[in-house]
Order: C-alpha cells, then structure tokens, then sequence
C-alpha cells in the first residue's frame, strides 16, 4: 500500500521536508536529528496519508538501513580511535614526507590527507598532524597558508567520499551502493580534487599572511619519538587490508559467477563487518602497557558514542528514503530534472552542496542528500555508487564559519578567519568541485 497516491500534496510533502529541516538547522538552531524527525513526522498527517503504511515505511526504512550498516559504522570509529591513540597517524605522516621529500612538504601532507581521512576523522587527523606542520612551516620558513592548505582539502575530501569513515558508509547503505566501488571509483576522484586543493595552495597560500607558531612545536602527541611508533607497514594495514578485501569482493562478483569457491570466500573476507574487524585488530595490536586495558573499554566507548549520532541520522535518512519512494512525488521530481536536460548527476550534488552549507556537516550532508536522492534513483538513470560520490563531492563544498571542521584547523593553525575562509574554504571547494568534474566525466564515458 503506498504511503500517499496524491502526487500534488505529495509533492507540497516533499518540498516541505526540506525547507523545515533546514529552517530548523539554521533559524532555530535544533539538532540535525530532531531537525530531519520532526518533519518527517509531519508528513503523516497530510491529507491522504496512509497512516499505517507510513508506520510501516518508517520502520522498515530505519531498521534496513541500519541493519545493512550499523555494526560497520562502529568498527571505523573505534579503528580510527586505535589509529590515533597508537601513534599510526603520526607514522603514515612521517612516511608520506620521507618518501616524497622534506622540501615538498606540502604536497607530501596533502597525500597524507589524502590517506588519513579514509580512516579517521578530518578534524581529528589535523589535530594529531598540526604539530608537524607548524615544524615544517618554520623550517621552511613559509606561511601556514601555504603548507596546510592541501592538507586541509584533502582529508576533508576523502573523509567525505570514501568509505570506511561514517559518511559514505551511511549513504552507501541509503543507496544501497556497492561499498567496493564506492571505494574505487571514490578513491580516483578524490586524487584529482587532493591535488586541486594542492594547487590551491600553491596558487594562493604564499599569500596569505599567516606565519606559524613555536607553541606547538615539540608536542608529539604523548610519543617520546619515532621509536614509539608502530611501524610504517604496520601503520598503513588498517587502511589498506579493509579496503582491498572490500574491493577485491566487488571485483570477484565482477569476474566469477555466483557460487564460485573464490567468490564465497572473498564474499566472507569482504564483507564491511569482517574486513573492518580484521582492520580494527591491525590497529589495536599495537597498544602498549596502560594502552591494552584503554584499547578494549575507553576507545571502543569513544567509538560508539561517535557512532551515535551517525547511526540517528543514518536511520532516520533511511526512514524519509523509504517513505518517499511510496509516494508519486519523486517520479515527478525526476522526471522534471531529466526534462529540463540538466544532467541528472547533478541532483544529489547540488543537495550535497545545499545541506553542507546549511548544516556545516559533510557527514549530515551526503546522508540527507542520498536519503533525498535514493527514492529518484531509477527514475535518474544512476547507479548507486555515481549517487554517493556525487552527493559526497558536494557535501564538503563551501566550508567556512558554521562548520566545526573549519574551526578547528583555522585555530589551530593560528590562522585569521578571513584568511582561513580563502586559504581553508577556497581548499574545500576547489577539491570538491575537482571530485565531481572527475566523477562527471566518467559518468559520461560509461564507466560507473
């Protein structure tokens, strides 16, 4: 039974859904998860609504999604908790300017972005890392305009669009995208925006007056020194091992047909939940002393009360996904977007976009744009994977002074605001619009 066969009213539901949420994000100053339930609460009672087949669309939405990827979501915040609180951060740093060369710093801390926010959290990797770069930056002696700018692009990039941080993962499951080639292809776009935010500040950095500062130089993070670390290999395979067996499982379904020997095990090792375990164990092995007894109760409690609030807006996009598709008003929105010969990959960008500015979170951003997006998909001639990237890209356009992410490297990089909105936000639109023209043109070509 659909929830409402009124494509008028339907369509007046739709609309309103999205002009309420942001209203209450920004006017009123609500949570985002209240902020999404009330109005879609309040669709139910308008006039054709069937009550119990929007109870039931309610449900089935909230529980599906989650149940494709809740435990998945708590593994990548309790590894990037691993991965911070062992020193890996710090590693995959040193090794990424070793391997590049101290006198391109900037382009070697821009790779590491580039790696790290596939893992952690961007705010919290920048924290771990502002120490290094304020180092750098005096040793070089060039501004923090220029040796963190790229830097800054790049993990907010990556943490955005590639899976397993909880962003993409939720609306991977929204979409019910594929997370292998979520990975793959999100990963080939987000190289080309790293290096459009890399340029950026190349371009613009030097000119930005912002020197750094002796106050951090020094702090390690608690490390005594590089031999505290975990290795450089050691580092890099709670990264690497999740997302080559996820993408080898994609890979495998691509190549064998179904019951293959090779398929049924990599389908097992390649499961989100098996991989990210294994994953979550490379990164916790490294605990030392005082650290094991923290690693099985203080960084696995910090990892759910950061899925928390994944996992309300997680759910309650899956919800607001599930009751539209039951009503005739997304057939009319794609059909009007597919008729005015816009591009239809530019929908969930453009809602990526949209939200980003209005909540200031790329993760609530690619949830809300895919959750809005997933019910239009058949009509839009996307596939999933397409959808997420695109809806990932726009989600960390337009950063600047109501997102947290913006705060926090714009202070600790003891940079003025006004500067930080050219230097850190023009870094943020540059990359995302770079991801999307990359996307876009292998949209166009066929590939994904």
């Amino acid at each position: 039974m659909p929830v409402s066969q009124d494509p008028i009213l339907s369509l007046f539901g739709f609309l309103g859904i999205i002009a309420l949420l942001l209203f209450l994000v920004t006017r009123l100053r609500w949570h985002v998860f209240l902020a999404l339930l009330i109005p879609v609460l309040l669709f139910a009672v308008l006039p054709g609504v069937d009550i119990e087949a929007f109870i039931a669309a309610f449900e089935r939405g909230f529980g599906g999604t989650l149940s494709n990827i809740g435990v998945v979501i708590i593994l990548g915040s309790i590894m990037a908790e691993a991965m911070k609180n062992t020193g890996a951060v710090e590693r995959i740093t040193y090794s990424m300017i070793r391997w590049i060369g101290h006198n391109r710093m900037p382009f070697a801390l821009t790779l590491t972005g580039y790696v790290l926010g596939i893992a952690i959290f961007a705010d919290v990797a920048y924290v771990i890392v502002n120490p290094l770069v304020h180092a750098a930056a005096l040793e070089l002696g060039v501004s923090m305009g220029a040796m963190a700018t790229g830097l800054v692009g790049a993990l907010q990039l990556t943490h955005a669009v590639v899976p397993p941080t909880p962003g993409p993962l939720a609306a991977a499951a929204v979409l019910q995208a594929d997370l292998g080639l979520v990975i793959l292809y999100g990963g080939i776009t987000c190289l080309v925006g790293a290096m459009a935010a890399w340029a950026w500040g190349e371009i613009v950095g030097g000119r930005i007056k912002s020197p750094p500062s002796r106050d951090f130089v020094g702090d390690t993070s608690g490390k005594s020194g590089h031999e505290s670390l975990p290795s450089t290999t050691s580092a890099y395979l709670p990264i690497i091992i999740p997302i080559v067996l996820i993408a080898g499982q994609s890979a495998a379904r691509l190549a064998w047909p179904q019951g293959n020997a090779i398929t049924g095990i990599l389908g097992y090792l390649g499961w989100p939940v098996v991989a990210l375990t294994l994953g979550l164990w490379l990164a916790m092995r490294h605990a030392r002393g005082e650290q094991r007894k923290d690693a099985v109760t203080g960084w696995v409690q910090n990892g759910l009360t950061t899925s928390a609030m994944i996992f309300a807006v997680t759910g309650l996009g899956g919800s607001l996904s599930e009751i539209l598709k039951q009503t005739p008003a997304v057939d009319f929105v794609a059909q009007a977007v597919v008729s005015a010969g816009v591009p239809t990959l530019f929908l969930p960008f453009l809602l990526g976009v949209l939200v980003n500015m209005i909540t200031g979170s790329s993760t609530v951003g690619v949830i809300t744009a895919a959750s809005l997006t997933a019910p239009m998909l058949s009509g839009l001639g996307l596939s999933p994977e397409a959808a997420v990237i695109a809806a990932a890209s726009g989600s960390i356009i337009i950063k600047y002074v109501n997102s947290s992410y913006f705060w926090v490297v714009t202070s600790l990089s003891k940079m003025e605001a006004d500067r930080a909105v050219i230097a850190y936000g023009g870094a943020s639109l540059v990359a995302g619009t770079a991801s999307f023209v990359a996307l876009f043109v292998m949209w166009q070509l066929g590939v994904i």
